[in-house]
């Protein structure tokens, strides 16, 4: 840049031209031909109740409306079904979109942020972008460690710690008692954002109780996975009531199209629909870890809709059988961070998709060892 030119923020002109994932439409792009199995985006393959495709149907004709900036009737529902006020609940573009907006609520230029080396790297993007200085810690046993992120966080003093459970990229999870006894230990002065994004495909005993409200605690949840909605870019996060008023402040009033309000709505209302894809979620995943077994590698137990398969060897191993699959038409995706990068992912996906990774995975192991 010259004199002559606008000028950019310090913190805008040292970020890197990077994003959080390649997409696989960008692969496709650069490939010049489709992935012929979509089993790396963690999306839901099963797609949506057919009552939220009519109720969508039914109201393409209304979006040449502006939506309804309150998100009025979506957040009455869902604080109706989370057994909260409606002050303590906030819709956003998904959970991407709420971590923005909350990196933006408690991080400045030089702010400590505690998080875990490998965790959701879209938060590091968000944090990044505030001119906040990521503190990192590692996985344990290939969970986020509770006891060094708390430690960290004390160390620091810092004002803002990430914590995902279910976990991604590695499926692990915490119970309940040990994610309250986590936030009980964290100073008062610090906000925990909790991603629960994986939280209806995790067994009983997971998720805190909702109703379970603390200042220093926000939580996220999404209608992106379990209820198939992903392209529609729709999530919420609940907590204590100033937060939420100081989270009203910051947000795109009308970053929630009316279309994933309508969808949002209806697909909270079809808990029946709901359950049965949890169902097969867990088949799915039940199914990818046979499919890993029987090629002599080890399934990590999963609460989620993915299976992060150890591989055996190091990061160089596994990128090797990572591109394997790639070059077999089979879009998935791996851990980076060391330590886990000796793994692949694999999202649940259709039968034929599953079918094809069960074909291919064995060829790909062969090209990894040569």
């Amino acid at each position: 840049m010259t004199a002559n030119t606008p000028r950019f923020t310090k913190i805008a002109a040292g970020l890197p031209s990077t994003v959080p994932f390649v997409g696989p439409e960008a692969q496709e792009r650069t490939r010049g031909k489709l992935f012929r199995a979509r089993i790396g985006a963690n999306e839901n393959c099963f797609g949506p109740a057919p009552s939220v495709i009519a109720a969508m149907q039914s109201a393409a004709g209304e979006m040449w409306k502006y939506c309804d900036p309150d998100n009025y009737e979506l957040k009455q529902a869902l604080a109706a079904h989370l057994g909260l006020s409606a002050a303590n609940v906030v819709v956003g573009q998904g959970i991407d979109g709420l971590l923005g907006v909350a990196t933006r609520l408690f991080v400045e230029d030089g702010t400590p942020v505690v998080t875990s080396l490998g965790a959701y790297p879209t938060f590091n993007f968000h944090v990044a972008g505030s001119g906040g200085r990521l503190v990192l810690v590692e996985y344990e046993n290939d969970k986020e460690s509770l006891g060094t992120l708390l430690e960290a966080v004390r160390r620091e003093n810092a004002p803002l710690v990430y914590l995902s459970n279910p976990d991604n990229p590695m499926g692990s999870w915490w119970t309940s008692n040990e994610i309250v006894e986590f936030m009980s230990a964290l100073p008062s002065t610090t906000m925990l954002l909790l991603d629960e994004a994986y939280g209806e495909t995790a067994p009983q005993g997971v998720l805190p109780p909702a109703n379970l409200i603390r200042p220093n605690v926000l939580r996220f949840r999404t209608f992106s996975k379990a209820y198939g909605l992903a392209g529609l870019r729709c999530g919420y996060a609940f907590g204590d009531a100033d937060v939420i008023a100081n989270f009203e402040k910051m947000r795109d009033h009308y970053g929630v199209n009316k279309m994933a309000q309508v969808a949002g709505l209806a697909a909270l209302h079809d808990q029946a629909y709901l359950k049965k894809v949890v169902e097969r979620i867990v088949a799915g995943r039940r199914r990818i870890a046979e499919i890993a077994v029987a090629n002599g590698l080890v399934p990590l137990p999963s609460a989620t809709n993915f299976v992060t398969i150890d591989c055996g060897s190091d990061g160089i191993f596994a990128k090797k059988v990572l591109d394997g699959l790639l070059a077999r038409d089979v879009f998935v995706r791996k851990p980076m961070a060391p330590g886990l990068d000796r793994c692949i992912r694999i999202s649940v996906g259709l039968d034929y998709e599953l079918d094809i990774f069960a074909e291919e995975l064995p060829k790909a192991l062969t090209a990894a060892r040569s």
